[in-house]
């Protein structure tokens, strides 16, 4: 169906012995649409980004990606049918290099088997140089290319962040999650990483989810925002909607950002 969504979470929930992490959480995200998640500390935002990604089973409700059911598949297969993401905590390996970072992504989606590798086959040697090649090629995209050889750990923090997008997208995604990707950046690598998102976003034909605390961003760049409150489901709608709604003022914008907004 042309109007099927690409991502449809209903009525998903997750309990962790009495406690509910998340409960009754209905999303739908379409082919193209640059979608926010935001809510106060605790809200249950990156326990549902783990819901989406494999992390946790729900013990409710259904996930549906693409039309197909992926509830309980582990993290690999997630990434596997097209969905990546980043963490509000910068996951890289760093003793690795920039170069290396990138093309352990590739290696997830390897299509030869570990004999040919193990037995130095051609069609190993072959697959590795096209890895390498491509890993180059999201490097130069995102800037990152004179600094290839660095171990990762000596990069800047704003060039971390650039780094772990680009990893995620060599992945080949349709839906990529980004978890606070603005966490510990100045105002200026703030706006260079808007406008990282929207370039990603138009180049690879990407739908976007991402947590943000940052409102400024949010409002800046998603099309539509959920809003979470101790697991629940507060509010969905515009930006403008969001930034106007009583119930979320009231739980986590405040009075002075929706003043500062209005």
């Amino acid at each position: 169906m042309a109007n099927e969504p690409l991502l449809q979470v209903k009525d998903v929930g997750i309990q962790f012995g009495g406690l509910k992490a998340v409960s009754n959480f209905n999303m739908e995200i379409h082919q193209g649409e640059l979608i926010g998640l935001i809510g106060p500390n605790g809200a249950g935002k990156t326990t549902s980004f783990n819901l989406l990604t494999g992390v946790y089973t729900p013990t409710e409700g259904e996930i549906r990606f693409k039309g197909d059911r992926i509830n309980g598949l582990p993290p690999f297969q997630v990434t596997r049918r097209g969905i990546s993401r980043t963490f509000q905590n910068i996951r890289l390996f760093n003793e690795l290099s920039v170069l290396d970072n990138v093309k352990v992504a590739y290696h997830s989606l390897a299509k030869n088997s570990a004999l040919s590798s193990i037995l130095r086959l051609p069609s190993h040697f072959s697959e590795e140089k096209e890895m390498e090649k491509k890993a180059i090629e999201f490097l130069k995209i995102f800037q990152l290319d004179q600094y290839k050889d660095e171990e990762a750990k000596n990069l800047a923090y704003g060039k971390q962040r650039r780094l772990e997008i680009a990893r995620a997208l060599a992945a080949g995604p349709k839906l990529l999650l980004l978890d606070e990707p603005a966490a510990g950046m100045n105002p200026q690598e703030t706006k260079e990483l808007m406008e990282l998102i929207a370039f990603v976003r138009e180049k690879f034909d990407l739908t976007i989810l991402l947590i943000e605390h940052d409102m400024n961003l949010v409002m800046g760049i998603c099309e539509r925002i959920y809003v979470l409150d101790h697991g629940v489901l507060l509010a969905e709608g515009l930006p403008e909607e969001i930034r106007n709604n009583p119930k979320v003022i009231e739980a986590y914008l405040g009075e002075e950002v929706h003043d500062e907004h209005a």
